[in-house]
């Protein structure tokens, strides 16, 4: 019953690795798309705090948050052209990571697997205990 226990929670956990890291792989394809985004104007002065923030915010963050937008375009235009190149080595990375982690789960698993083995050689278990010869 532990055995299945411990195996059930590591493929549990190993299935979750592998989500987190097709959803980096995902996110990394749909940058390398970013490129077709280039070229597109960044208009920021058309920019205004939705009607129901606007009574929260101060009125001098709101009147600097169109300059503060226009000033940040040519930094997000550059990462939004750098990103193509950058994301096949993410790709890389990401199943590299994935491949190490699942290997450090499996041998986790391994371990608990032993763990308990041991710990139900020692007479921790709830299996039926051997019978000890009685001394003479």
């Amino acid at each position: 019953m532990f055995y299945a226990l411990s195996w059930f929670v590591i493929f549990s956990f190993l299935a979750l690795w592998s989500l987190g890291a097709w959803a980096v792989h995902a996110a990394a394809w749909a940058v390398s798309n970013a490129g077709g985004l280039t070229g597109v104007a960044l208009n920021a002065e058309g920019i205004h705090l939705p009607e129901w923030l606007a009574p929260w915010v101060p009125p001098e963050i709101a009147q600097s948050l169109p300059s503060l937008l226009s000033s940040l375009a040519p930094v997000v235009e550059g990462l939004i052209q750098a990103m193509p190149a950058l994301a096949g080595g993410l790709t890389v990375a990401t199943w590299v990571i994935w491949g190490l982690g699942s290997a450090l789960l499996l041998v986790l698993g391994t371990g608990l697997h032993l763990v308990i083995a041991m710990w139900r050689r020692r007479g921790g278990g709830s299996g039926p205990q051997p019978a000890r010869p009685a001394a003479a």
